[in-house]
């Protein structure tokens, strides 16, 4: 397992980069974007089999869905391109 920032590569798409703590929330969220919300406690509680599962996180997926960061990691990108051409011309100039 490697330590990885919440952040897609290239940032979230109409966000940007999240530097602070955050909260991942299950199902849609009423509200603008890049607003708060305001959390409470619920009235009724829930007693139906989704809300009262436990859940066990085992990876999040980081990767855009919108194509802004299609890898999770830089080393991800440079696997699935291989070296770039500057890269390469680097190499091949004499020092």
């Amino acid at each position: 397992m490697t330590d990885k920032n919440i952040t897609p590569l290239g940032g979230f798409p109409h966000y940007g980069v999240v530097n602070h703590d955050f909260l991942l929330i299950r199902g849609a969220v009423m509200g603008p974007k890049k607003r708060a919300i305001t959390l409470r406690k619920n009235i009724f509680h829930k007693t139906d089999t989704n809300s009262t599962e436990k859940i066990e996180l085992k990876f999040i997926d980081t990767s855009s869905k919108l194509g802004h960061g299609r890898f999770q990691t830089i080393e991800e990108k440079n696997k699935f391109f291989g070296p770039l051409k500057k890269d390469l011309e680097k190499e091949k100039a004499p020092a």
